[in-house]
């Protein structure tokens, strides 16, 4: 047994918070946005800001790795052969910060902000919690562990730049290199908690499928009133074939979308009504007057064990300043469907598809584009991985860990298990109204803090643990 006291973990924080903050400052002023060409010199840039920093925290065998994408990060400590590994997985690219005029400061000039759920202050950038902010606190939980010489389990990082364009290359990195990234865990922080005071551990994820549809009608913009009222419209046509995709009961219409989920036990409903929630704080949080999807089912159910069907985005014709009377030559939707477990993307990607295409009416043509996609994740809570990670959240918190499902999806969990034959545990310190994917988007420095201090403790428990389980 080993160990290490909070004092100790809190003690290296206060000494080295200005400094930590504005490592992570300098990482978050990085316009690492992998969905746009644009960006692509400055997503090599965060790559080399985080082959530097592991570099200056004692890691060994660093590489930049590149990709048909962008590139991986990786570096490792190997502490003895009789020890476990723990493979940590994060990401350093960032979505789009785009509407750029929605936010209250420069989405990549980080400020500190109080605010209502972070009365100590959060860090305001596009990446704060998603994930720069999350994945940079395994460095600074790593460099306590070293400095202080209390390392005393192997630690490999992959540290990628598409997860936020689907992770399509990631897959291709894993098979090639199962040797290099061998593990007894995966240890994960992209998702989140309750609350400050309600710690939570994500056991689920939801799978995902995302298309982009395109409908042409004429061959070039026509005008509206020579052409109105002769030729399908395809604006018009696709909002009705969007309105169509839900019924009046808010269910998905697509034949067969539903043939492999799995209705809730009455256990599971039990348990999820367990989970401290408040309709008018959640309501509040996000500026509406009342919540709104699939009937017979709660919030909590509706986002996290159940499916769904959002359009993304939407647009076609003239959207500037001013009039321009045209039926437009085209229209177009980004679409995502979250799956739950059983569910295959490929298969709902394809009835989508079939779908979309045969409710077309004559005089337009119809085009989806797949993009990416992933599974569904569920985790077992008897495991020493998971055990870990509650025993590290009582000692940090004071409070045993709430397990709960996400209504996210991190495609590459599922993958780690075929490929790597790894199981993987998501310890997110973000919250859900940290608006993560949009303007402000935002981490708490309660949080960031508070995940540098755990992240060492489920070294120590799983290390105690897995001692454990081989002496058995």
């Amino acid at each position: 047994m080993y160990f290490y006291s909070m004092k100790e973990i809190k003690q290296f924080i206060e000494n080295n918070n200005d400094r930590i903050l504005n490592e992570l400052f300098d990482l978050l002023k990085i316009k690492s946005v992998s969905a746009d060409s644009n960006y692509k010199n400055e997503v090599k840039d965060a790559a080399i800001f985080l082959k530097n920093n592991f570099k200056e925290i004692g890691c060994d065998n660093i590489e930049i790795i590149e990709t048909a994408g962008h590139p991986i990060v990786y570096a490792e400590k190997i502490i003895s052969e009789n020890a476990p590994t723990i493979l940590v997985y994060g990401h350093y690219d960032v979505q789009p910060a785009d509407p750029i005029e929605l936010w209250d400061n420069p989405p990549f000039d980080p400020i500190i902000k109080k605010t209502k759920n972070h009365p100590n202050g959060a860090i305001y950038a596009r990446g704060a919690c998603d994930d720069k902010g999350q994945m940079f606190m395994h460095l600074k939980a790593f460099e306590f562990m070293k400095e202080f010489d209390k390392l005393k389990c192997n630690i490999k990082f992959m540290i990628e730049g598409e997860e936020e364009v689907g992770s399509l290359n990631l897959e291709k990195f894993l098979i090639e290199n199962k040797n290099k990234l061998a593990n007894d865990v995966i240890l994960i922080s992209d998702t989140g908690m309750i609350a400050n005071d309600i710690p939570s551990i994500t056991t689920g994820l939801r799978g995902l499928s995302y298309v982009e549809v395109e409908v042409t009608g004429p061959d070039r913009d026509l005008h509206s009133g020579l052409y109105g009222g002769t030729v399908a419209n395809p604006i018009n046509i696709l909002s009705k074939m969007i309105s169509s995709l839900h019924d009046e009961n808010s269910k998905i219409t697509i034949p067969g979308f539903y043939d492999k989920v799995s209705e809730m036990t009455e256990e599971e409903r039990i348990e999820v009504s367990k989970i401290p929630f408040s309709k008018d704080n959640y309501q509040s949080e996000i500026g509406i007057d009342s919540t709104y999807g699939e009937a017979g089912y709660v919030t909590n159910e509706r986002n996290s064990y159940r499916p769904t069907l959002d359009v993304n985005g939407i647009w076609g014709g003239y959207t500037g300043e001013g009039a321009k009377t045209v039926i437009p030559s085209k229209a177009f939707a980004k679409i995502s469907m979250r799956l739950v477990p059983n569910q295959k993307s490929e298969n709902i990607t394809n009835l989508f598809n079939d779908h979309f295409k045969k409710i077309a009416p004559k005089g337009v043509k119809v085009k989806v584009t797949p993009h990416h996609g992933g599974e569904g994740y569920v985790t077992k809570t008897d495991s020493i991985e998971y055990l870990a990670a509650e025993r590290a959240y009582l000692e940090a918190f004071g409070s045993k860990p709430i397990a709960q499902r996400s209504g996210g999806s991190i495609p590459i969990v599922p993958l780690f298990e075929k490929v790597l034959n790894s199981k993987s545990v998501l310890m997110g310190f973000g919250l859900d109204s940290d608006a993560i994917h949009s303007p402000n988007e935002h981490f708490g420095l309660f949080n960031f803090f508070k995940g540098i201090e755990t992240i060492p403790l489920f070294y120590k428990h799983y290390f105690d643990l897995w001692q454990e389980n081989k002496s058995k």
